[in-house]
């Protein structure tokens, strides 16, 4: 059983039922997909550097546009201290670069929440939530954060965090699935969006 069936309970199966496959995803198995992002934001200029600093780690870069072909690819597995994690690999090929915006996923059944530790190595935590809309879509909302400094972590403050907003669905006429993913923060806005479709390798 996946880390999001075990997460979501009686509530997967609320979900749309292509969305059911698509986070089923048995132990050693992998959802593989690829699309095309329509839109890909990033904050204010001045942040730049700090961007640019995030593709050492696999985790946000500068570039933007439209119309971005991306990859994804997801893989449950069983890490090291025997706990079921999902490798999140997330792959958008621009005109000079391809980037890269990568996670590693694990629960805390306890809180209720998935862990979501961004970047590789490690370099952001974040708590996600993980709900079903009343039309069947997959949301996600994110709680504490924390910076990851090799082993130690430090709590963020509501102020300085990248509130996560996800919302994705499956679009039946178009045989796709559908993505939003934004980053807010309380006082820069808009750090990161992006919005696109993408269609699954071997459903």
């Amino acid at each position: 059983m996946s880390i999001y069936k075990q997460i979501l309970g009686d509530q997967f199966y609320s979900l749309q039922p292509m969305l059911q496959k698509r986070y089923a995803l048995p132990s050693g198995k992998s959802f593989q997909a690829s699309g095309v992002m329509k839109k890909i934001r990033r904050g204010p200029k001045w942040m730049f550097p700090l961007f640019l600093l995030g593709t050492h780690w696999k985790f946000l870069f500068p570039e933007h546009g439209e119309d971005i072909p991306f990859t994804i690819m997801n893989t449950s597995q069983i890490g090291q201290n025997g706990e079921k994690q999902v490798h999140w690999k997330r792959t958008f090929y621009f005109p000079k670069k391809k980037r890269y915006f990568n996670a590693l996923m694990s629960m805390d059944m306890e809180k209720g929440v998935v862990k979501d530790y961004l970047g590789e190595p490690r370099l952001f935590y974040s708590e996600l939530i993980f709900f079903v809309t009343e039309v069947g879509h997959m949301q996600i909302e994110s709680r504490k954060q924390r910076l990851v400094m090799g082993k130690i972590e430090i709590p963020l403050p509501k102020i300085l965090q990248g509130i996560v907003q996800v919302t994705e669905h499956y679009i039946e006429e178009r045989d796709a699935f559908s993505i939003h993913v934004q980053i807010q923060n309380p006082l820069i806005g808009i750090l990161f969006e992006y919005e696109g479709e993408f269609r699954a390798d071997d459903f």
